[in-house]
């Protein structure tokens, strides 16, 4: 069974719920509990109607949202940093309420689930398809903000100041030296837009288990050949995990 929410946000310091985001809920019998992240411009829809799907084939109750700005969900993408995508996560979180849960962030959605994994106990294992782990990922962006005060993507959304203050505010070395749950990063070969070698890096600094996968040929958006790839392995790996 599928299930749309309304999950409120509540403006930080404040007690009146201000916004909300859409969140699906694809259930499943158990206990597991498997939370989706997307990417920065992305939202729920797409590929992670799919990967619910099969979460709940392996006896997950899989969630997907759209964080705030983005899809469904209340909010202008202007506002939406780092720092608001994981206050939307943490209310996803809490308004379904999982003893425990697994987390699977892709691009920008890797970094909030790093983040999010690292500051919150319920969190057993992360799996991350070419996650963000160095600032360095948006730089051309950045350089445009320094100098125009914005920076206005093809489809009409924007970022600024905000969104790389809350950036810089997050560093992955904060995740290097709290994270202790299993990880899994998988990244294709032929990323034009994070570079894989950021993903070695990673896996080469963080102190837990790390699965490393790179697939041959594909490029930020998988194939749906690589994507069908893919969840075969974070389904394996979670298992294990």
């Amino acid at each position: 069974m599928t299930t749309t929410h309304r999950v409120p946000i509540a403006d930080a310091g404040s007690d009146t719920e201000s916004s909300t985001v859409a969140a699906v809920h694809h259930e499943a019998d158990g206990d597991d509990w498997l939370v989706f992240c997307h990417g920065l411009r992305s939202d729920k829809s797409g590929s992670y109607e799919q990967r619910c799907r099969r979460a709940v084939e392996a006896g997950y109750n899989a969630i997907r949202f759209d964080c705030r700005g983005c899809g469904e969900s209340d909010g202008a993408f202007v506002e939406s940093t780092l720092e608001t995508r994981l206050t939307d996560l943490r209310h996803v979180v809490d308004h379904f309420d999982p003893d425990s849960y697994a987390l699977f962030g892709s691009s920008f959605g890797g970094k909030v689930a790093f983040h999010a994994a690292a500051a919150d106990d319920r969190v057993t294992a992360v799996a991350t398809r070419a996650p963000v782990t160095t600032n360095g990922a948006f730089d051309e962006y950045r350089a445009a903000v320094d100098r125009e005060g914005e920076w206005t993507f093809d489809t009409g959304e924007r970022i600024d100041r905000r969104f790389f203050d809350a950036l810089d505010r997050h560093p992955f070395d904060d995740i290097v030296a709290t994270l202790s749950v299993p990880v899994a990063i998988f990244h294709g070969g032929d990323d034009a837009v994070v570079d894989p070698a950021d993903s070695f890096e990673a896996a080469r600094r963080l102190e837990t288990d790390v699965c490393l996968e790179r697939f041959a040929g594909e490029d930020h958006r998988f194939s749906r050949a690589g994507e069908r790839r893919l969840l075969d392995r974070l389904f394996g790996w979670l298992e294990w995990a």
